[in-house]
């Protein structure tokens, strides 16, 4: 039998499901959505003898639901994507610090908060695309490459507010500092085709087309469609050159689903314990598969596997979050919407 899964949005159904509390339960807050996801609570209940609740959401909805709830909260643990919102978590006081040697030898310290709040569980690659049949426009192996005036009227990007799109540039101003990372976005809204607009999805569509010459993407919107049984998107990916930027220097941009033991978890020790299970070998494999993303423990597999090896940016990933507020004041001045 799966886990408990339970909507985000019934209080009623949650405290159906914490009042009968025998002590041998984790409640899972998550904004992951992957029926993979559900094959590895049901092993971890199987190994540990410990219920997993699973209450799904939106990652915002859920941090607002978990501070609202304080210390009544019956989440143990939250897991959400991206290192942003990871950081607004820890922000707003979610989380609280966890100390396991399991966790600091198998999770790479970039990938961890330095005060042990959250911890990746799996990572994606921002990818610089290009049109193949064009080919890759010449002097572009980095980011910021993509700021040249040769490339203007070739570019789709989507919307500046977008987190993936505040993660990288909040590890642009980290690498280059906020002037350069200003120059930056100028330059590339100077080169636009059009204006921001759609998903990743859309702009590898829009890419493969012609429409658009380059653009950026997560690795993972890539994988689905390398793997998807339409034959029409896997077309998609025949029509893209991908390239990992920045191989000559600090490496690619990289992004975390992650998770952190909540601040009044009432099942604390539970909690540490899946988070433990969470970074296993055979774990790390579901984990990432679901989403089609790298493990952040042992080699990638499935769809992404055939995409290649790369170095990757060993900026800790808290970075991302901390320049936040300062990547939105840079693409306002640069005009980014």
């Amino acid at each position: 039998m799966f886990p408990t899964r339970l909507l985000a949005s019934s209080l009623i159904l949650v405290a159906a499901a914490t009042t009968a509390d025998d002590g041998n339960v984790v409640n899972v807050y998550s904004a992951r959505h992957y029926d993979t996801d559900l094959a590895l609570y049901e092993r971890f209940e199987e190994q540990a003898g410990i219920r997993v609740n699973l209450i799904e959401g939106a990652s915002d909805g859920l941090i607002e639901r978990i501070v609202n709830e304080a210390e009544f909260s019956p989440a143990d643990l939250l897991i959400t994507v991206d290192a942003g919102r990871l950081w607004r978590a820890e922000q707003a006081g979610v989380f609280q610090p966890v100390e396991s040697t399991v966790l600091k030898a198998r999770i790479p310290a970039h990938l961890r908060d330095p005060e042990g709040h959250w911890f990746g569980l799996s990572k994606r690659a921002r990818v610089i695309v290009y049109n193949k049949a064009r080919g890759l426009p010449e002097g572009v192996s980095r980011y910021e490459d993509l700021a040249d005036p040769r490339l203007g009227g070739t570019i789709c990007m989507r919307s500046s507010g977008n987190i993936y799109n505040l993660s990288l540039l909040g590890s642009l101003i980290e690498h280059n500092g906020e002037g350069s990372a200003d120059e930056w976005a100028s330059g590339v809204v100077a080169n636009f085709r059009r204006e921001p607009q759609g998903n990743d999805t859309a702009q590898l569509r829009a890419v493969a087309t012609g429409e658009c010459g380059v653009s950026i993407a997560n690795t993972y919107y890539i994988g689905r469609l390398l793997g998807s049984d339409d034959a029409q998107e896997r077309a998609v990916v025949e029509g893209l050159g991908i390239l990992f930027p920045n191989q000559e220097g600090r490496g690619t941009h990289v992004n975390i689903s992650g998770a952190g033991v909540t601040r009044y978890a009432p099942h604390r020790d539970n909690a540490v314990m899946f988070l433990e299970y969470l970074t296993g070998d055979d774990a790390q494999t579901l984990f990432a598969e679901g989403n089609n993303e790298y493990p952040v423990v042992g080699p990638a597999s499935g769809p992404i596997a055939s995409l290649g090896e790369f170095e990757e940016d060993a900026v800790n990933a808290a970075v991302l979050g901390a320049n936040q507020a300062l990547a939105v004041k840079t693409y306002d001045r640069a005009g980014w919407r």
